[in-house]
């Protein structure tokens, strides 16, 4: 993966966990936060972390905000200035912005002032945390559309030993296995070969509704 330059504004849980994990993955970060405390916090696991107030659109460009492919607008417990850090990071060129929502509202005005991609993080992890409640099986869900699905699943105890073949999920269920988890190894796209072997994770694409008839 080439290594990509990306500003993260506003170091809260969500974007110091998406500054490390990118620094992490080798990418060239720049963690920036009004307050000085979340920023001498992390400047040691990022690139560069600087202090400034995103909702100065002279300091973004004194730190040359625009020459990033790449922002992260993780603020969302003030709306405003998360609007206004998106509007003028687009205006100053950043290629791509994805910004964090609190709200339905709060995402459509990010989209409307040029928000590239915007994520719901709390919506997101009520949905995996509620389909993990109503399928004990269901490890992770993403979202895929309404109704629709890919989900990280524990195998039932009635899979373990039986090739996928066998289970013919496609046809009973109209779930699609797109991959397999035998401990370190991943087979992606697994042949109707493939046997589900005890500690395995199975991942599947599929309408929501057909998770329950994985219960066991």
């Amino acid at each position: 993966m080439a290594r990509e330059q990306v500003m993260v504004i506003g170091l809260g849980r969500f974007g110091s966990a998406v500054a490390r994990e990118l620094e992490r993955l080798g990418h060239e970060v720049l963690a920036v936060d009004r307050s000085e405390a979340r920023v001498n916090d992390i400047a040691p696991d990022v690139t560069h972390a600087l202090q400034l107030d995103a909702s100065d659109e002279d300091a973004l460009r004194a730190a040359s905000a625009g020459e990033f492919p790449t922002a992260i607008v993780a603020i969302s417990t003030a709306t405003e200035p998360s609007i206004f850090a998106t509007m003028v990071l687009k205006r100053l060129g950043v290629r791509t912005v994805i910004a964090k929502a609190a709200s339905q509202l709060h995402g459509e005005i990010l989209s409307r002032v040029g928000a590239d991609r915007v994520v719901f993080p709390e919506r997101e992890t009520g949905l995996r945390l509620a389909h993990s409640f109503n399928v004990p099986n269901v490890i992770e869900y993403m979202d895929v559309a309404p109704n629709f699905g890919i989900e990280k699943i524990r195998p039932p105890r009635s899979f373990v030993g039986r090739t996928l073949g066998d289970l013919d999920l496609k046809e009973r269920l109209g779930l699609t296995p797109i991959a397999i988890r035998h401990g370190k190894q991943v087979v992606v796209n697994p042949a109707r070969d493939e046997r589900i072997l005890e500690g395995d994770e199975l991942i599947l694409i599929g309408r929501d509704e057909h998770l329950e008839d994985l219960r066991g």
